[in-house]
């Protein structure tokens, strides 16, 4: 489950170019970690990209 549960933000492709501009496949993986969030009064764990923690902080604070 590689998904941000509050944006839905996942893993995207692309191409690695080399010198020679021969594309290779690769991807481009979220910065998603494991967090423990207040919802609706309690503590709920869920998995959220970097981007969504820090705006999540902002608001609560």
């Amino acid at each position: 489950m590689a998904k941000c549960n509050h944006c839905g933000k996942a893993t995207t492709f692309g191409h690695n170019r080399s010198f020679s501009q021969r594309a290779t496949n690769r991807t481009f993986k979220p910065n998603l970690q494991k967090v423990s969030v207040m919802e609706k009064g309690r503590l709920v764990k869920k998995t959220l990209c970097a981007k969504c923690i820090k705006t999540l902080s902002k608001s609560a604070s």
